[in-house]
């Protein structure tokens, strides 16, 4: 396509050009008011497209039965973003569902005053629905609470996923679908998932998925692209076949290889298929805690946390990411309380299909028993700089107690990422504007 547009020698604007109506689906010929110039123009919907793609990925039978039973609820958040129709084509047009489970659903240039971020802190409304606080605990509330809760972001890519009380992180949500994948008709027709891909801060659940299925795992920068890559390593570089492939980010994106983006839509139903497949005839409903529990029984639970430090002055935080990078001789090795360094490193990645490098993608603290501490810094916020921190710890299934909270399983290692990054001095403020 560049190169065409390198042979180009002139080009013609046509003036006086009529307004279309685009909100109807078919092919149109219109003419310019002068009279010089007719064109065919083909409106189609982009919501029936993906929809038709969708039903060849998921089982929708299935799912409309779990839907049709009297013990499971669900609501869905769409933030006033784009995802509001489609999702209300989806689970009111096609499923029958009530319009009252489609909740900010009618899409506004400004979100209607709000941050369309699907996270604890931002999907407020959802969140009180579903009876969490912002930090995922849960909150006694007088109304019945749905079984099943889902927000999008703005342009609808990103999803967040709740239970009744209960919150699933973004990188356990990503194991979670690859462990449950035989579950997806996509993943089943194609023999099973080949490979999965996660970006660098997000946790290390879906690694033990992948060791465990015997898959191709992929630690990659933060960015789509990485992951497009690897969907087409054989069809456009003539290497390894990678897919089917399942692949996620921290920041709550989900997808596959239907497409070359994340899709919060394809996720939704990803853990509602999940869901339907889990449930046993004429047994009591098998809801989102059971399946989050059941796999951290198997697997272990990757207790994580991410600190986001928004509108921090950009020198401060770009001289806290240059004091690690000069210091990581001297951190690896290093004592941090009950924790000890095995590498402190900048990471980079080389991409194993086209070679290329991508140098200077966060600060990873890699303890030896496999926490970790990550910063990276952030180039999708607003004003200033955003300082995201990264905090993981993983607990085998022997030692695995339920009842511990995240935060308090993670107490001690924040402390000393605080301390590491002496991050008040830098930016002014070691309390966060968003803990997810």
């Amino acid at each position: 396509m560049f190169a065409n547009t390198k042979t180009i020698s002139t080009y013609n604007i046509a003036k006086s050009f009529p307004a279309i109506d685009i909100s109807k689906v078919g092919e149109i010929k219109v003419t310019n008011k002068a009279g010089d110039m007719q064109v065919n123009v083909e409106i189609i919907s982009s919501t029936d497209v993906h929809i038709s793609l969708l039903k060849t990925v998921f089982d929708f039978p299935a799912i409309q039965a779990l839907l049709d039973r009297d013990d499971f609820t669900m609501v869905y958040d769409s933030m006033h973003g784009v995802n509001g129709v489609y999702a209300r084509k989806v689970f009111c047009d096609i499923f029958g569902l009530d319009a009252s489970t489609q909740i900010n659903s009618v899409s506004k240039e400004d979100f209607n005053g709000c941050h369309a971020d699907p996270n604890l802190t931002y999907a407020k409304e959802l969140v009180a629905v579903m009876g969490l606080d912002k930090a995922g605990l849960p909150l006694p509330s007088p109304n019945p609470i749905p079984s099943f809760g889902a927000a999008a972001d703005g342009d609808g890519d990103r999803n967040m996923i709740l239970g009744s009380q209960f919150f699933v992180t973004p990188s356990d949500s990503l194991a979670v679908i690859a462990a449950n994948a035989d579950k997806i008709p996509f993943f089943a027709a194609q023999g099973g998932l080949k490979a999965v891909a996660r970006s660098m801060p997000t946790s290390g659940a879906v690694d033990l998925v992948a060791k465990a299925l015997n898959l191709d795992l992929f630690e990659t920068p933060t960015g789509w692209k990485f992951f497009g890559n690897l969907m087409d390593s054989k069809d456009l570089f003539g290497g390894v076949d990678y897919t089917p492939l399942l692949c996620g980010e921290e920041s709550f994106g989900t997808g596959s290889n239907h497409i070359r983006e994340k899709d919060g839509l394809w996720a939704v139903l990803a853990w509602i298929n999940i869901i339907a497949a889990s449930q046993k005839k004429g047994k009591p409903l098998v809801t989102v805690q059971d399946i989050v529990t059941a796999h951290w029984k198997k697997y272990g639970r990757n207790y994580y946390v991410r600190y986001d430090y928004e509108g921090a002055a950009k020198p401060g935080a770009e001289a806290m990411m240059a004091m690690f990078a000069e210091k990581q001789m001297e951190n690896t090795g290093k004592k941090c309380g009950a924790y000890t360094i095995r590498t402190a490193d900048i990471f980079e990645y080389k991409d194993p299909v086209d070679g290329s490098v991508s140098k200077n993608q966060g600060v990873r603290i890699l303890m030896e028993d496999g926490s970790r501490i990550i910063f990276r810094l952030s180039g999708t916020a607003g004003s200033g700089a955003t300082v995201r921190m990264y905090l993981e710890r993983y607990v085998n299934p022997e030692a695995l107690d339920l009842n511990v909270l995240p935060m308090d399983c993670l107490k001690d290692l924040i402390e000393e990422a605080i301390k590491l990054s002496n991050i008040k001095e830098f930016i002014g403020t070691d309390v966060p504007t968003v803990i997810t």
